[in-house]
C-alpha cells in the first residue's frame, strides 16, 4: 500500500487477509502510477536520505513491506540492495511484477523477489533469512492505511509486532505517517512540498475527519486529480478519490513503536528528512522513525 496514495475504488472491501483494498477495482493502481511517474521523479532529497541512511547502517537486505508499485523498491535495487517486496494488493504488485520482467536480464533484477502479503500474517507470508533482515521500509504514509476495527488498535499492534519481527537484531526499521498532529488541530494538511515525488498532475485536496466517542477516527483526503491523456489510459479527464487513514499521533506511535519492539530499539524521529525538535517552528509535512533494534 504505497505512498500517501491510495485512491478510493468503487468499492472498499475487506479482503480474507483482513485489509481494507482500496485498489479493488484496480483503477486507482492506474491512475497512482500514472500520478508517480517513473522512478525519475523521486525526489533527490528522498533518494539521498534514505539510501544515505541504509548504507551508513551497513544495509544489504532490504524487505519492503508496503512496495505498491514498485517504485522505491526499484529505486535501492538500482542502487544494489537486495530486495523482497511486498503488498497485500495484487493490483498494484502487477506493475512491480511487469518492471521485474522488463528488466528480468539484469542480474539484481532477476533476483528481486516479489511477494503478495498482509501485515497481520507475515510471518506466514514471507520467509525471514535467519535472525532477519538489514531493514524494513514501511514508508508513503503506507501503515495509516490499516484502520481500527475493533477500536483497541489489537490489528494496528499485531501489524507493527510482525514488522518489526523481521528486522535483525542491529537492523533498522523505518516507517512513516503523515503530520496527523497538524491535521487534527488544524484541520488541513500542512502546507509544503511532497517529500516523496515530483508529480506534474494538478490536484485538489480538501480534509475531513471523522470522530468516534469524542476521538479521531478516521481522516478522508478528497483528491481532485488532472489525467493527461486519459482517453487513452480509459480514465476520465478529472478523476476524483477520497484516501481514508487512520490519524495516528506522533506521541502515540512512538508509543507502539516501543511496544512492538519490546522497548528494545534506539528511536529517531525525523520531520522531512531533517531530525525532529519538539516545538520547531517548520512544521513537517511527515514524521519518519528510524528504529534500531537493540540486542
Amino acid at each position: 500500500m504505497s505512498v500517501d496514495s491510495v485512491f478510493r475504488t468503487r468499492s472498499l472491501g475487506v479482503p480474507s487477509e483482513g485489509l481494507p483494498d482500496q485498489y479493488a477495482d484496480g483503477k486507482a493502481a492506474k491512475v497512482w502510477e500514472l500520478y508517480i511517474g517513473d522512478i525519475q521523479s523521486r525526489t533527490k532529497e528522498y533518494k539521498s536520505w534514505v539510501v544515505s541512511l541504509l548504507k551508513q547502517h551497513g544495509v544489504r537486505t532490504v524487505l519492503d513491506t508496503a512496495c505498491g508499485t514498485g517504485v522505491d523498491s526499484i529505486m535501492l535495487v538500482e542502487e544494489g540492495f537486495n530486495m523482497v517486496s511486498a503488498d497485500a494488493s495484487d493490483k498494484m504488485l502487477k506493475y512491480a511484477l511487469k518492471a521485474r520482467w522488463d528488466r528480468r536480464r539484469e542480474p539484481a533484477f532477476d533476483q528481486w523477489v516479489i511477494e503478495e502479503a498482509n501485515w497481520l500474517s507475515l510471518s506466514e507470508d514471507i520467509q525471514k533469512p535467519g535472525a532477519g533482515f538489514d531493514a524494513v521500509i514501511c514508508l508513503g504514509n503506507s501503515f495509516a492505511h490499516l484502520p481500527d476495527f475493533k477500536g483497541d488498535q489489537s490489528d494496528q499492534k499485531l501489524a507493527l509486532r510482525n514488522i518489526a519481527s523481521m528486522v535483525r537484531p542491529g537492523g533498522i526499521m523505518i516507517i512513516d505517517h503523515r503530520n496527523y498532529d497538524y491535521i487534527l488541530e488544524t484541520g488541513r494538511a500542512p502546507q509544503g512540498k511532497n517529500i516523496y515525488y515530483k508529480s506534474d498532475l494538478t490536484q485538489d485536496i480538501s480534509t475531513s475527519v471523522l470522530w468516534v466517542n469524542n476521538k479521531p477516527h478516521m481522516i478522508t483526503l478528497d483528491y481532485t486529480i488532472h489525467v493527461p491523456m486519459a482517453t487513452q489510459q480509459n480514465l476520465p479527464e478529472v478523476s476524483k478519490f477520497r484516501l481514508s487513514y487512520y490519524p495516528h499521533r506522533l506521541e502515540s506511535f512512538s508509543a507502539l513503536l516501543k511496544e512492538a519492539f519490546d522497548g528494545k530499539m534506539q528511536h529517531n524521529v525525523f520531520g522531512d528528512f531533517q531530525t525532529y525538535v519538539p516545538g520547531q517552528s517548520q512544521v513537517p509535512c511527515y514524521f519518519i522513525h528510524v528504529c534500531k533494534r537493540t540486542a
